[in-house]
């Protein structure tokens, strides 16, 4: 699109989370008058450590903001899978490291930190907080929100960054539920000193058992460690109650420095949830909305790209902004670009476990999404 289309584009972004932050940043920066409507009334320190891949980091640097990004994480050269107890199934550099100008490296941060880092890098006054939205119209060349505080917005293009209970998708693309796992999910950032000597440098490792995979993320910036469990479980209650011997269970038969690391864990700081993904979504947009990031495409946590392809998405629906003739033009050209990849990750994320590892905690149930 022109220069000035592009200055006379008015764009409301639903969501302030990574998706909506790096979208506002990437559209901002082509002159468009974007403004950014989340639902929490402020901003705070929430989840746990995330790897920003080589393709992401470089976009960052497209964007001139990779210095702000690099200077709340740690690079880090590869990743490591191990057998519960510690011997090495593999170790490999992470992909994509030599694929661009400047050797660029996975950056491991925590994704409170990233989102400051994003939101941080916004012009004042375009995001604003406390509006849950209630409804939106497709009304053609235009779009309409109306929050629950009574406020209503018409704009040329809403994208719909609100997550895996995306209003804007269910309301305009797909009123399909999300989807459970078989899974839950349990993280607590914990300090260096109390990871029983187990992080030693600035790379991933994942330990697996039968049923249940552990995750090491440093966060050695912060003089912290990202632990999470995951662990097959029949509990599809969204925010289940689980204690500390139950948690304590995941890990029999791990590394014992594992096992003492869950066993120091103050329960209060575990984040405790069932683990749910969507269906790949049929469309992703009209002429005047569109999705990105979980709202179009939740994925499991196996290969750690929710957060990659929510940042990717925001670059190349602002590439596709730039280039093509129209929004609807535009819209096209984005899911065309971006649906084939997000579906092919969807799919692979959900291959976490074996057969009989399904079948000893769902038997005679309904495979779950991640056994698919």
């Amino acid at each position: 699109m022109h220069s000035s289309d592009l200055k006379n584009l008015k764009i409301a972004i639903v969501g302030a989370g990574y998706a909506g932050a790096a979208a506002a940043k990437g559209l901002s920066l082509l002159g468009a008058d974007v403004t950014v409507y989340e639902r929490a009334t402020e901003i705070g320190e929430v989840g746990a450590g995330i790897g920003l891949r080589p393709s992401t980091m470089d976009r960052f640097r497209q964007w001139g903001i990779f210095d702000a990004i690099a200077k709340v994480s740690s690079p880090s050269d590869y990743f490591e899978i191990l057998t519960a107890t510690g011997e090495q199934i593999m170790r490999d550099t992470w992909p994509g490291i030599e694929d661009y100008a400047e050797p660029t490296t996975t950056h491991l941060i925590h994704r409170g930190d990233f989102i400051d880092a994003l939101l941080g890098v916004l012009p004042e006054g375009m995001v604003r907080l406390g509006h849950t939205l209630e409804t939106v119209e497709d009304r053609g060349d235009r779009s309409a929100l109306t929050f629950a505080n009574g406020e209503t917005v018409e704009a040329d293009l809403v994208i719909g960054a609100d997550g895996i209970k995306s209003v804007v998708r269910q309301q305009l693309f797909s009123d399909k539920d999300p989807v459970f796992s078989g899974e839950h999910a349990y993280r607590a950032v914990i300090s260096l000193d109390d990871a029983q000597g187990m992080v030693v440098d600035d790379n991933l490792r994942m330990y697996i058992g039968r049923g249940t995979k552990v995750y090491l993320l440093p966060l050695r910036h912060r003089d912290q460690v990202s632990f999470d469990i995951t662990a097959l479980c029949p509990d599809s209650t969204w925010a289940p109650e689980v204690t500390k011997d139950d948690i304590l269970a995941t890990v029999q038969g791990f590394d014992e420095r594992i096992v003492n690391i869950a066993r120091n864990l103050d329960m209060d700081t575990v984040n405790v949830r069932a683990v749910y993904d969507i269906d790949p979504v049929e469309s992703w947009h009209s002429d005047s909305a569109v999705l990105v990031g979980d709202a179009a495409h939740s994925m499991l946590h196996h290969q750690g790209q929710g957060a990659n392809s929510a940042i990717i998405d925001a670059g190349a629906l602002a590439d596709a902004l730039r280039e093509a003739d129209s929004v609807a033009e535009a819209l096209a050209a984005y899911q065309a670009n971006r649906k084939p990849v997000t579906d092919e990750l969807q799919r692979i994320s959900r291959q976490g476990w074996t057969e009989d590892e399904v079948n000893e905690v769902f038997p005679g149930q309904k495979t779950p999404a991640s056994a698919k």
